[in-house]
């Protein structure tokens, strides 16, 4: 783990750390204009599509907060290991908690260029859902080695 204000991310984490609606206008500071975003449910480019994308899950998860507990830096590329909490609207108003890694590749002018993350929407997203959650969690438990 690098320490904070040593690699190229420093600056990307704290604003992720730090997300609100009230941030989404700095959003521009962090990320080059044509980044490129990807997560298991969307994929846009662009400033502004990545700016609606924050404030879309704003509205899903109004108090959505993200904690970075590691980074690996190799050149322009870095990549960090996360947990986000919040509570789902989709989920009745359940808490939810999503860890997962990033992959970040910085411009030559140190800002993030793409940002693509990898976390289980299975596990830690639809499995909390009615029906298909059980189904899926049933399939989980049959193809599982234990």
């Amino acid at each position: 783990m690098s320490p904070r204000g040593a690699g190229p991310a420093d600056a990307y984490i704290r604003y992720y750390e730090a997300l609100s609606p009230a941030t989404l206008a700095d959003l521009e500071n962090v990320v080059t204009p044509d980044v490129r975003f990807r997560d298991p449910f969307n994929e846009v480019r662009g400033v502004e599509a990545y700016r609606r994308l924050l404030a879309k899950m704003f509205e899903a998860v109004p108090d959505v907060r993200f904690s970075v507990s590691h980074q690996a830096v190799d050149g322009d590329t870095c990549f960090l290991r996360w947990r986000c909490a919040g509570t789902l609207k989709a989920l009745g108003g359940k808490p939810w908690l999503v860890e997962g890694m990033s992959e970040l590749r910085f411009g030559p002018d140190g800002r993030v260029r793409e940002h693509i993350d990898h976390w289980d929407a299975a596990q830690q997203f639809y499995e909390h859902l009615p029906v298909i959650g059980g189904l899926l969690r049933f399939i989980r438990r049959r193809l599982s080695a234990h």
